[in-house]
């Protein structure tokens, strides 16, 4: 994967290991996976995952405290609207989504209420069709 940013051994490392995973992971999950790599510090994975998330190629879930990678790295017109996150709570898949429709009622609830708006994460938690089914 090419990326406008260079990414350090550790940046690429940490990419790399939420790319492989099947869901979210936590900091410490990373730093247990990478501790073959010469992991030895929770700092070495936040500082890692704090450029990733600057650059745009992973996104931290707040309700679960997880990262995933973004299922869009080269698409960063999401850094300018609403990133939004379905999350089962049964398998921990997670479904990543913009919808135009909500990013512009939000940036109308914010122009409309004078709110300098940073950032705007929503998280969906329930059940994703497969397992709603199984």
């Amino acid at each position: 994967m090419t990326t406008a940013h260079e990414l350090t051994k550790n940046q690429t490392l940490v990419f790399n290991t939420l790319s492989r995973a099947d869901g979210p992971l936590s900091a410490y999950t990373i730093l247990d996976q990478l501790r073959g790599d010469g992991f030895r510090a929770p700092l070495q994975v936040y500082r890692a995952l704090e450029k990733l998330l600057d650059y745009g190629m992973v996104h931290r879930l707040e309700s679960i405290n997880a990262f995933v990678a973004c299922a869009h790295p080269h698409n960063h017109s999401h850094s300018h609207g609403m990133t939004a996150f379905a999350i089962c709570e049964k398998c921990g898949q997670v479904s990543e989504f913009s919808d135009d429709v909500i990013t512009q009622r939000v940036r109308q609830w914010t122009t409309d209420n004078g709110f300098k708006q940073t950032k705007t994460t929503i998280e969906i938690r329930g059940v994703c069709a497969a397992c709603g089914t199984a």
